[in-house]
């Protein structure tokens, strides 16, 4: 059985929050609850203790209280990119509460999904994903080191230097003939 309850996607990312400084995603937070009703009795108790630090530490995050008469408890979290999260808080305690509070305050509110690629750009290349190994000799993978055969350097051809060097002394042998039969 497929689970096809989560979508698929690529990864995504607020880009550059943090370089700078950070920003907080979450934009405003809302609490629901029923003033009377017993499902609602550890929401209240957050409330009352614990919703004064959380507004304290976090000035950033408007917070309402909104009471709904016979209805089940549940917070209501608005992200800048525009996304909106409900989650239920029936029969959840009041240190639950507190850790999915912080939980969606630290949420970028991107979807969650199932990741299709690890990799993943805007603008495909025909090539493949470089890496410090992609020319390298296969062979070095199983080699212990040091090795008497890598560790020598290796001279593919003449270099910049050789070929100036030989142009130079090429020039100063053709200007030497010049003078020797000139002086002929």
């Amino acid at each position: 059985m497929s689970n096809n309850a989560i979508p698929k996607d690529f990864l995504k990312n607020v880009m550059q929050n943090g370089v700078g400084r950070y920003v907080c995603q979450l934009q405003r937070i809302t609490f629901r609850f029923c003033k009377s009703h017993g499902s609602s009795r550890f929401m209240r108790d957050f409330i009352e203790n614990h919703l004064l630090d959380f507004t304290q530490k976090h000035p950033g995050v408007v917070v309402y209280l909104q009471p709904r008469r016979h209805r089940a408890p549940s917070i209501v979290s608005e992200y800048l990119n525009g996304r909106r999260e409900v989650m239920e808080m029936a029969g959840k305690e009041v240190g639950d509460i507190c850790k999915w509070t912080e939980h969606m305050r630290t949420r970028s509110g991107v979807q969650i999904v199932n990741i299709l690629k690890n990799i993943h750009t805007d603008n495909p290349s025909i090539q493949d994903i470089w890496h410090p190994f992609m020319f390298k000799d296969p062979e070095l993978a199983i080699t212990k080191f040091p090795s008497e055969k890598f560790s020598v350097n290796l001279k593919t051809g003449k270099t910049a230097t050789d070929l100036v060097l030989e142009e130079l002394s090429a020039d100063s042998y053709e200007n030497k003939s010049k003078s020797t039969i000139d002086d002929k």
